[in-house]
C-alpha cells in the first residue's frame, strides 16, 4: 500500500542557526515541506526562547534549494493582511516559489491577546477568519487592492511584482468545522487537519476522526467547488509518539493515513526535549516515505 508524502515541523525555539540545521537535514531527508510555527507564544515553551517565523522561512529560503517552506499556521490573532501580504509576496522571492503559507482562525489563547484585543465569540472570530483569508488572498493576487471590511481594510495596496507562484502563494487551510471547510474549498490549495480539536485521542480514534474530517471536507467540495482537488494534509501533534513505536507500527500509521484520503503526513522533526519524533526513530519514519 502506499504511503503519504512526509513534511515535517520544526519549532523555531532554538538558536537561528540550529534551527536551519534542522530545516537542512529535513531537506535531505527527502521532507517534501517544512513548516514551523506562527505564534508569538507558544502554550508550555511559552518562558522559554521563541523566534519570529517570516525571517527563520527568510533564512530558511536561503539555506535550502528544494523542500518547500511554510507557516503552520498563520492566523489573525496578531497579523494585518496588508503588511502581512506584503511578507509573504517577499518571501516567496527568496524562495524562488517553494512558498507554502498554512493559514488558520487562530486558538483563544495568548496569541489573541497579546495585543489587548477585547475577547471574541465563535462567530465573531470566524467572521473576522473569513474576512482575513479573503483579503490576504486578494492582496496576494493582486497589484492593487482597495478593501472595507469590518474587521480589515486596505487602500491602494501595492503588491508589485505579485509572488512567484501565480495566482499567488498556495494556502493551506486548517479547517475542522462546515464554515472553515468550506473557505478552504474557495481559497485553499490544500487543507490541513490537527484531528479532534484540542482532544488526545489514541491512533485508531485520531485516524477515525480525520477520515470523518475529510468525508466532510468532500461534501462541503462538492458543494460549493465542485471538481477542485485539495492536497489533504493530517499532522501528527508534538506529544503524541505512539505510532513510532517500531517500524511496522509506523507503516500501518501511514498506511492508514493514506486510506484515510490524505496526501501528506506531518510529524514534528526530533527535538533535544524528546518530543516530537524520537530521534531513534527519524530513520525509520523518513525511509517508509523514501
Amino acid at each position: 500500500m502506499t504511503v503519504p508524502d512526509l513534511s515535517c515541523l520544526v519549532l523555531p525555539d532554538r538558536a537561528p542557526a540550529e534551527f536551519l540545521a534542522r530545516v537542512r537535514d529535513a531537506e535531505q531527508a527527502g521532507a517534501r515541506t517544512v513548516w514551523t510555527y506562527d505564534h508569538l507564544s507558544w502554550r508550555d515553551l511559552a518562558d522559554g526562547p521563541w523566534f519570529s517565523t517570516v525571517p527563520l522561512l527568510a533564512a530558511a529560503a536561503g539555506a535550502t534549494s528544494t523542500v518547500r517552506l511554510g507557516a503552520q499556521v498563520a492566523t489573525p490573532n496578531f497579523r494585518h493582511p496588508v503588511p502581512f501580504a506584503k511578507e509573504v509576496m517577499t518571501l516567496d522571492h527568496m524562495a524562488a516559489g517553494r512558498l507554502e503559507l498554512g493559514v488558520g482562525a487562530g486558538a483563544e489563547d495568548a496569541d489573541a491577546r497579546v495585543l489587548g484585543q477585547a475577547p471574541l465569540t465563535r462567530k465573531e472570530r470566524s467572521n473576522r477568519f473569513e474576512e482575513w483569508a479573503t483579503l490576504l488572498a486578494t492582496l496576494l493576487e493582486q497589484d492593487r487592492t482597495t478593501s472595507r471590511g469590518s474587521f480589515y481594510s486596505a487602500e491602494d495596496a501595492r503588491m508589485i511584482p505579485g509572488c512567484v507562484q501565480q495566482p499567488r502563494v498556495p494556502l493551506t487551510v486548517a479547517a475542522t468545522g462546515p464554515r472553515s471547510m468550506r473557505l478552504a474549498a474557495l481559497l485553499g490549495s490544500a487543507w490541513v487537519t490537527y484531528g479532534p480539536y484540542r482532544q488526545s485521542p489514541g491512533p485508531q480514534e485520531w485516524l477515525a476522526a480525520i477520515a470523518e474530517q475529510n468525508k466532510s471536507l468532500g461534501k462541503v467540495i462538492a458543494e460549493v467547488a465542485p471538481g477542485k482537488q485539495i492536497r489533504r494534509i493530517a499532522q501528527v501533534a508534538l506529544d503524541e509518539a505512539r505510532p513510532f513505536g517500531d517500524a511496522d507500527t509506523y507503516r500501518q500509521f501511514a498506511e492508514d493515513v493514506a486510506a484515510a484520503g490524505f496526501d501528506e503526513l506531518t510529524v514534528h522533526w526530533p527535538r533535544p526535549d524528546g518530543r516530537g519524533v524520537p530521534a531513534a526513530a527519524i530513520d525509520m519514519v523518513v525511509a517508509t516515505h523514501a
